[in-house]
């Protein structure tokens, strides 16, 4: 009489991924003996750490004056006219700036939130010995830290003057005109600021 003896057997598949690299993990164990520990396991970590600083700084200084000359008329017999012209300042400052920080966590470009990338982890165990274990787990474990540290600065200092001079008309037997032009100031800032963590 033959006897065939068959000694207890463990079999252990480990599948683990870490990084949050893409791959299609599977495992199959089959036709172990009795008393056989067959276990498939599957493990993925992921670990992101995010951190944005963003400084952003925006500085308008504008200094102007503008001021007309002197028109007189004076002394003399028949005043004609006298006329200066007209002083203008004009500053326009435009400044845009966008900040988006999307492109770490959740935008796409790393696939991370959630563990997605762990898809697709299979186990297959059949055809083991009477009094085997057999077990199959997995597990997935994802770890996200952001941080954002924004600063954004506007500092806008804007001094401007405007006079017109004199006009005089004196000592004259006939007097004419005397006429002195228009001082204006024109300023405009705008300032348009965005950021997105």
């Amino acid at each position: 009489m033959r006897k065939l003896l068959l000694g207890a057997a463990t079999v252990i598949t480990s599948l683990s991924l870490a990084g949050g690299v893409a791959a299609a993990q599977t495992g199959t164990v089959t036709g172990t003996g009795p008393n056989s520990n067959n276990q498939i396991k599957s493990h993925t970590s992921t670990h992101v750490s995010v951190h944005n600083d963003n400084d952003l700084s925006a500085s308008n200084s504008t200094s102007q004056h503008a001021k007309t000359g002197s028109a007189s008329v004076h002394f003399n017999t028949n005043g004609g006219d006298a006329s200066t012209g007209d002083a203008h300042n004009s500053s326009s400052t435009s400044v845009a700036a966008t900040v988006d920080n999307t492109a770490g966590v959740g935008g796409g470009g790393m696939g991370m939130m959630g563990g997605s990338d762990s898809d697709g982890a299979t186990g297959t165990v059949s055809n083991t010995g009477p009094n085997s274990n057999n077990q199959i787990s997995s597990s997935n474990k994802t770890d996200i830290h952001v941080s954002n540290n924004n600063d954004v600065s506007v500092s806008n200092s804007t001094s401007q003057s405007a006079k017109s001079g004199n006009a005089k008309v004196s000592d004259n037997n006939t007097g004419g005109d005397a006429t002195t032009g228009d001082a204006s100031n024109t300023s405009t800032t705008t300032v348009s600021l965005t950021v997105k963590n």
